[in-house]
C-alpha cells in the first residue's frame, strides 16, 4: 500500500511502471478512502472506501477503470460516495440492487441512451433500437441481466435465426457489446458477458460486380423509365389501368447514376445538397458520410449528369417536401430501383452493388487500390482489400503484355 496525490500525471506514472507481482493498492494524500488499485494483469482502478454511518465493516466502491474513468472524475465520486455514507445512504448498496433488478432489455436500452445515442449516427442507433425491440426484447428481454447464462443466449440466438440468420447475428453482437459497457459502468459485475462466446451463424461476403452487359442493360432501363416510361406490369402500379406507363421523376434516375458514376454510398447521395457541389472545381462536400467529412471528386460523367438535375430544393434528389420551407431528404428508392431492376433483367441485384461496381472497374483498369479506397472514402485501408483479387487480374494483364512484348523480341521478331 503507498499513498500518492492522485492526479493525471501520477496515475500516467503508476499505469506506466512495471506490473506488480501481486495487486497494489495507492491511497490519496488528500481524500481519505480514495484511492486506485493495479492488478498483476496491468489493469488499474479506481475506488472509494467509506464506513456506513450505521456502522458495521468498511465498503469498498469501484468507481470504474483507469482510461475511462480520468482522475478528477474518480475523486468527484469519492466525494459524492462518502458524502452519502455521512446521509446514511450506501451506494455500494444501490448499486447491488440496481445490478438486482436491471432486465436485459433496461440494460441494452442504457446503452443504447447512454452511450450509442451521443456518440453514434442517427442511422446506427435507429438500428440498435430495431435490433432491440425486434429481437433482444422478445426473446431475452424480461431476464434479470445479472443472471442471464451462455446458454440462454445462445438458445436466444437459435430462435432469432428461424427469423432472420444475419440479424440474429447483429442482435448477439449489440447484446455483447451492452454487457461490455454495463460492465465498466457498473450495471454488471465486471468481467461478466454472457453474449460472449455465442456460435454465430456463418456469414458470406456478397459482393455483385456487374458486367459491361449488365450496365447496359441498367442504362437502357433507365433511359425508358425517365422518357417513354415502363408499362404498368413492369412498374410498381399494380392497379393502374392496363396500356399505362409510368416515367420515372429525373431527380430518381439521376440519383442511380450518381451512386453509379462516383461510388458514393445512397444515403450520401440522397442526403447531398446543392451548396455541397462544386461543379467549377468537380468536387463533392460531404460533411457527414459514414466515415466523417469526405471530399468526393467528380468525372465530366458525374457532372453532366449533375447538370442534368432539376433544381427544385435545397437537395440535390428532389423528396416529397422538395421546395417546402420543411424540406426533408427523400428516404429511399425502393420501389424505382425495384422497377429499374426488374426491367433490366437485374432481380437482386441491390442499389449498394453499384458501389461495388465502381470499384471493381477502376481496380480491373489497374488503378491501385490505394487510389480506389481513396475514391471510395474508406478509412481502414484493409477495407479496399475485397478488391485485390479483382486488382491482380489487372496486374496479370498488364504482366502478360509486357512479357508478351519481350518474348517476342528475345524471338528475333
Amino acid at each position: 500500500m503507498a499513498t500518492i496525490k492522485i492526479s493525471a500525471a501520477t496515475v500516467t506514472e503508476v499505469m506506466a511502471s512495471a506490473r506488480p507481482n501481486k495487486t497494489t493498492f495507492y491511497f490519496d494524500a488528500d481524500l481519505a478512502g480514495f484511492g486506485l488499485y493495479r492488478t498483476t494483469t496491468g489493469t488499474g482502478t479506481f475506488f472509494v472506501e467509506y464506513r456506513p454511518i450505521a456502522g458495521g465493516a468498511k465498503k469498498r466502491l469501484k468507481l470504474g477503470r483507469v482510461g475511462i474513468l480520468k482522475a478528477n472524475e474518480a475523486r468527484e465520486a469519492a466525494r459524492k460516495a462518502i458524502a452519502h455514507a455521512g446521509l446514511g445512504k450506501d451506494l455500494a448498496k444501490g448499486r447491488a440492487e440496481e445490478r438486482a433488478s436491471l432486465t436485459v432489455k433496461e440494460l441494452v436500452q442504457k446503452y443504447v441512451d447512454e452511450f450509442v445515442e451521443p456518440n453514434k449516427k442517427k442511422a446506427s442507433t435507429d438500428f440498435y433500437k430495431i435490433s432491440l425491440k425486434k429481437y433482444v426484447e422478445p426473446h431475452l428481454g424480461t431476464q434479470k441481466a445479472v443472471a442471464l447464462a451462455r446458454v440462454d443466449v445462445q438458445r436466444a440466438h437459435a430462435s432469432m435465426t428461424k427469423e432472420a440468420r444475419i440479424a440474429a447475428n447483429r442482435a448477439i453482437k449489440l447484446l455483447s457489446a451492452a454487457y461490455g459497457w454495463g460492465a465498466k459502468n457498473g450495471y454488471v459485475p465486471e468481467g461478466f458477458n454472457p453474449a460472449s462466446g455465442i456460435d454465430l451463424n456463418k456469414e458470406e461476403g456478397r459482393e455483385r460486380f456487374l458486367s459491361t452487359d449488365e450496365m447496359k442493360r441498367l442504362g437502357e432501363a433507365l433511359r425508358e423509365a425517365e422518357t417513354i416510361g415502363f408499362p404498368v406490369n413492369a412498374g410498381d402500379a399494380k392497379h393502374a389501368p392496363k396500356g399505362q406507363r409510368i416515367t420515372f421523376h429525373p431527380s430518381v434516375t439521376g440519383a442511380i447514376r450518381l451512386i453509379m458514376l462516383t461510388g458514393c454510398r445512397l444515403r450520401e447521395i440522397l442526403h447531398l445538397r446543392w451548396d455541397e457541389v462544386d461543379a467549377e472545381r468537380g468536387l463533392l462536400f460531404l460533411p457527414d458520410s459514414k466515415t466523417g467529412r469526405k471530399t468526393v471528386v467528380l468525372s465530366s460523367a458525374a457532372l453532366a449528369v449533375l447538370q442534368e438535375m432539376p433544381r427544385v430544393g435545397i437537395y440535390v434528389v428532389a423528396g416529397a417536401s422538395a421546395g417546402e420551407e420543411d424540406e426533408r431528404p427523400r428516404a429511399d428508392l425502393k420501389k424505382p430501383w425495384a422497377s429499374v431492376t426488374k426491367r433490366a433483367g437485374l432481380d437482386g441485384l441491390r442499389i449498394h452493388d453499384l458501389r461495388h461496381s465502381f470499384a471493381s472497374v477502376g481496380a480491373w483498369s489497374g488503378l491501385g487500390l490505394p487510389v480506389i479506397g481513396s475514391l471510395l472514402g474508406h478509412a481502414d485501408v484493409s477495407t479496399t482489400q475485397k478488391y485485390a483479387h479483382i486488382a491482380d487480374d489487372a496486374a496479370r494483364r498488364a504482366a502478360d503484355a509486357i512479357a508478351g512484348q519481350i518474348a517476342v523480341a528475345l524471338e528475333g521478331k
